[in-house]
């Protein structure tokens, strides 16, 4: 499927956001559904087990479907660091380049990564790479940011974007943010011209998988900059209406300074994360729901997370769906 790569480099205009249809996880030239299936030790085990295609069974509303294509957890990645600088970050600026620093050092070395920070728009840092010491330079180079919060059109603009840049790996996003974006109710500026609901129908169906990581900065601009709690609260809620369309966990940060065991555990998180598809047996695209579940064989040790389901829809043909 042909698909026009759009970047965005550091002062240049954002490209943008119109309404948009979701690219469907069942498309016109295929009818593989892809699944990105994350394992996870019941009982908090740090080291886990590479699993086989046998280990795993795929149920759509209940019937069993025939695994037609796997990939272990062994295969690489690319990887889409998410920093949300928005707000007064002159005293954080510091700890968040360092952080980030240690997650690309922390990731395995067949990955490649890029580097976005996002205030009222999207900057790319650093393009998808596999050199390390260039990553690190690039972290180097964020500077202040200033201005508002358009969350929601920065992780459109990667997920329907950036990671397009047609690699043919897997492809995982790392979002660092407390998820308010300008755009809720009583919240001061415009934000983003993405709504929420578009930007979570296209994370459902989209092939990448979402890594949210909530930075906890309710009381600072409660106090300082007068943002209602409300707004934090629905806030948490979307970002876990994320995590869940994702089957991830949501990541937690009560300060800066937790970022580095958090990073460091959605790197382990990361290395069990498995690509599965299979042909569902029913063929109609009559646009109607159709949940999933991954379960795991004789290995009650361990949980499979992936999303719950998609809507099985004829696709559009070509980029075209995507309006950029």
């Amino acid at each position: 499927m042909c698909v026009l790569f759009m970047g965005l480099v550091r002062g240049q205009d954002p490209p943008k956001q119109q309404p948009q249809d979701p690219v469907e996880t069942i498309r016109i030239d295929t009818d593989l559904v892809d699944l990105k299936v994350s394992v996870l030790g019941a009982a908090g085990n740090t080291a886990l087990p590479l699993l086989e295609q046998k280990d795993f069974v795929v149920l759509e509303d209940g019937a069993p479907q025939e695994i037609s294509f796997f990939a272990a957890a062994d295969t690489p990645f690319d990887l889409v660091l998410l920093l949300d600088l928005s707000g007064s970050n002159a005293k954080k600026l510091k700890m968040i380049r360092n952080s980030a620093k240690r997650f690309v050092e922390a990731t395995r070395p067949t990955d490649r990564i890029a580097v976005v920070s996002f205030t009222d728009q999207p900057a790319l840092y650093s393009s998808f790479t596999l050199d390390r010491n260039k990553l690190k330079k690039s972290i180097d180079e964020i500077d202040d940011a200033y201005g508002g919060t358009n969350f929601w059109d920065a992780l459109n603009w990667v997920v329907k974007i950036l990671v397009r840049q047609g690699s043919g790996r897997r492809n995982a996003v790392v979002v660092m943010t407390d998820g308010v974006d300008n755009a809720l109710p009583d919240v001061y500026g415009d934000g983003s011209r993405t709504d929420f609901n578009t930007l979570l129908e296209g994370i459902r169906n989209s092939e990448s998988i979402v890594f949210p990581i909530y930075l906890d900065t309710e009381e600072e601009n409660v106090k300082d900059h007068h943002v209602p709690r409300a707004a934090y609260a629905l806030a948490r809620e979307q970002l876990t209406l994320i995590s869940s369309a994702c089957g991830t966990p949501l990541y937690r940060a009560a300060k800066l300074a937790d970022l580095d065991n958090v990073y460091a555990q959605v790197v382990r998180d990361l290395s069990t994360v498995y690509s599965i598809g299979y042909k569902p047996t029913n063929k109609a695209l009559d646009g109607k729901w159709r949940s999933v579940e991954v379960r795991l064989v004789q290995r009650p040790d361990l949980l499979a997370r992936t999303k719950r389901g998609y809507y099985a829809k004829q696709a559009e043909a070509t980029a075209d769906k995507i309006n950029q």
